[in-house]
């Protein structure tokens, strides 16, 4: 009784705890759309506004509620989070969660493949870097590491379009399918090669720091007694990251990839506007553009649940990679 009584209350905790983290994020998110120079009237009216009287501009600004003081509309904003409900889109005119629903799933595509593919990749990578230490292979792919950690996100997404796209044509230029062609015509091969190239454009960024991650983990059990006792009986390099190393190295690795997913999803940002993929990022600069605040703090919301979720995920995950985590602790003996 007692057991689940604690498990009440830290469950409580938590949920107190996430319901303040997504109140602050909200308000700072809130704040920032405020202070920013954009018109949220000339900003939904775009081309148009120069054909809109005064009277038709008050009729809009009362429309959307843009007339209303700042604690206005973040308190009007508030009770309908309360009811379910997170607001309309006045750059779609759809509601805020149907909007958020339909890019997301076009979205997990690129980011779901991206992660699993950053995660392999830079794991493989970091432990052949690790296990062979000051070879010429450790040296390269360091320095491929490096070198993607510190390369713009767009840059190499433009490079990517510019080399495969225009100067080769093996890849489309943009979108998530041909231009003109409904969503129900376009065969799943027609939408793989549309994802090839910001897929993989995603997964060069996030590699970078798992592999050197990994690759420290790597570098750090060579050099341990574990390792020193293993060569003396005879074990190569190979054989010591194979059964000492993937273990080693696999629980931080994992750890950063489920911590890096909004890092994954800022890249998505951009990278989805420099390919025109219609995702949740170009949804998120359309809204911060044209000053749709509800959207954007529905996606402001949901993409703090989704790193949250995250994390949650891979405090779950250290308990089936590191069996340590589920033997209790015994209590200690008492001194005589």
């Amino acid at each position: 009784m007692a057991l689940d009584v604690r498990l009440a209350l830290a469950t409580l905790r938590r949920l107190l705890r996430l319901g303040l983290i997504l109140l602050c994020v909200a308000g700072v998110s809130f704040g920032l759309m405020m202070a920013s120079p954009v018109d949220p009237v000339n900003a939904y009216l775009g081309p148009l506004v120069a054909q809109v009287s005064p009277e038709q501009r008050e009729l809009i600004a009362s429309r959307w509620g843009f007339d209303a003081p700042a604690p206005v509309q973040f308190g009007r904003w508030l009770q309908q989070l309360a009811s379910g409900n997170l607001g309309m889109s006045h750059v779609y005119d759809q509601p805020v969660g149907d909007v958020i629903g339909q890019r997301f799933m076009r979205s997990l595509a690129l980011l779901g493949s991206a992660w699993l593919l950053s995660l392999l990749l830079g794991f493989a990578l970091g432990v052949l870097a690790g296990a062979k230490e000051h070879s010429p292979l450790d040296k390269i792919i360091s320095a491929y590491a490096y070198v993607t950690a510190s390369t713009p996100t767009f840059w190499l997404a433009l490079l990517g379009v510019l080399l495969f796209s225009v100067y080769l044509g093996w890849t489309p230029v943009c979108c998530a399918g041909p231009v003109g062609v409904s969503d129900q015509a376009i065969h799943l091969a027609t939408r793989l090669h549309h994802l090839v190239l910001p897929v993989i454009t995603l997964t060069l960024l996030g590699t970078a720091s798992i592999t050197l991650h990994t690759r420290a983990r790597m570098v750090a059990l060579m050099r341990s007694d574990i390792a020193t006792h293993a060569f003396a009986q005879g074990a190569s390099r190979a054989d010591i990251a194979w059964r000492h190393g993937v273990r080693h190295a696999s629980l931080p690795a994992l750890t950063l990839a489920l911590a890096s997913l909004g890092e994954l999803f800022g890249g998505s940002v951009l990278i989805e506007q420099v390919f025109a993929y219609p995702g949740l990022g170009q949804a998120t600069v359309e809204a911060g553009l044209r000053s749709d605040v509800p959207l954007l703090l529905g996606i402001t919301l949901f993409t703090a649940l989704f790193v949250i979720a995250g994390n949650t995920l891979a405090d779950t995950l250290y308990h089936v990679i590191d069996p340590r985590m589920r033997r209790p602790r015994k209590p200690a003996a008492m001194s005589s």
